[in-house]
């Protein structure tokens, strides 16, 4: 069954058009996505050059070869900044739109121009340019889990090679000059690979920006506003979870001394950063793999796993004496300390004993004057 090239370019234009509307659709329904918006105009921009080479033989050859494959690879520079976009990174729209400037003052050069296999050969490099470059910053992203990252890297980047394929493809079998060019078998298989390129598209970075949002709102979920460590409820949940698969460990439990005096004399604001630098200054002095929250107020929690007690007397050290030495030059007199009880884990001691014990080591400190760190007696 053979199917005539105009009729798949219309089909192709139109599930194209339809993603673009999809995308912009769901722009306008969160409009702070900017990179659906990129998105939609790629796939109504792929749409109109798709349609404009469907008219080929039927409007001017300046318009149906030399602007509707220019508004294609536009597309794709699109594609890609939407990509870019995506990972917060600058969309380089100028970058996106070359391919497709190179392309129109190539066709001012007739040799240039009257060869089908070099437009073709340089459509199709444009093409792998913009989709490997996409394939590639997907990949940079993968830090930040999604589950749809490693589908919407391997959509680009099969898309990205079949066009790079068609380059040898076109170089070993050139085609034929005195053919409609249409009705190459190429146009079909383009036309297909278009079609499901549009389609899984929209389904993978639509699903993309969904997860995002989703694991947005887990984390704000789980994160205090202020300081941007754990929630109260975050940090028990991880501790439990760490307790539960290890017996050694520490608790180590925070409060800042006179806290309230600093709200007091030095107002709110400071009382605040005076809050954001302790855990600024914590979370660069604690292991990497500290577990640091927010009980509420003053108060500040973190379990180390793995770590011996004179490790983690250490680490309280550490962070007692950086913080003492916190200064602020537009207060000179501000003056910051803060107290630490220590609680060593062991077999059969749940977070909620263990805090306890951590909260009369606390208890110690502040009675035997503040500013210093005490340990909890290992039960029997």
């Amino acid at each position: 069954m053979q199917l005539d090239p105009a009729t798949l370019l219309v089909v192709n234009s139109t599930v194209t058009l339809l993603a673009g509307a999809l995308f912009l659709t769901s722009w306008r329904q969160a409009p702070e996505e900017r990179t659906l918006a990129y998105w939609g105009v790629a796939h109504l921009v792929g749409a109109a050059g798709t349609t404009g080479l469907a008219l080929r033989g039927q409007i001017p050859d300046p318009v149906s070869v030399g602007l509707s494959n220019a508004v294609i690879l536009c597309a794709y520079g699109l594609i890609w900044s939407g990509v870019r976009s995506f990972e917060r990174r600058h969309p380089r729209v100028g970058l996106a739109m070359a391919g497709a400037l190179i392309w129109c003052a190539l066709c001012f050069i007739p040799a240039f121009y009257e060869s089908l296999t070099l437009r073709i050969v340089y459509a199709s490099g444009v093409a792998t340019l913009y989709c490997g470059a996409a394939t590639i910053e997907i990949w940079r992203g993968r830090a930040e889990r999604l589950a749809s990252r490693f589908t919407a890297a391997a959509v680009l980047g099969l898309h990205g090679a079949f066009y790079a394929v068609r380059i040898p493809a076109t170089l070993l079998a050139p085609p034929q000059v005195d053919r409609n060019p249409l009705a190459s078998p190429w146009v079909a298989i383009l036309c297909f690979a278009t079609i499901l390129f549009s389609i899984a598209a929209a389904f993978t970075f639509m699903a993309l920006v969904k997860e995002r949002a989703e694991r947005e709102q887990r984390i704000a979920a789980s994160t205090d506003a202020l300081t941007g460590v754990r929630n109260r409820r975050a940090f028990v949940t991880a501790a439990v979870a760490a307790l539960g698969s290890r017996d050694d460990g520490a608790l180590l439990l925070f409060d800042l001394d006179r806290f309230k005096a600093v709200n007091d004399v030095h107002g709110h604001a400071v009382g605040d950063a005076v809050l954001v630098g302790f855990c600024t200054m914590a979370t660069s002095l604690l292991p990497h793999n500290a577990l640091l929250g927010r009980m509420g107020g003053e108060e500040f929690v973190c379990f180390l796993p793995r770590i011996s007690a004179a490790e983690a007397l250490a680490r309280a050290e550490d962070v007692r004496k950086a913080f003492a030495r916190l200064r602020v030059p537009e207060l000179p007199e501000l003056r910051v300390s803060v107290s630490i009880g220590i609680a060593q884990a062991h077999r059969g001691l749940g977070l909620d004993a263990l805090m306890r014990r951590a909260d009369a080591a606390l208890y110690a400190a502040k009675n035997g004057g503040r500013d210093r760190v005490a340990v909890a007696a290992r039960a029997a």
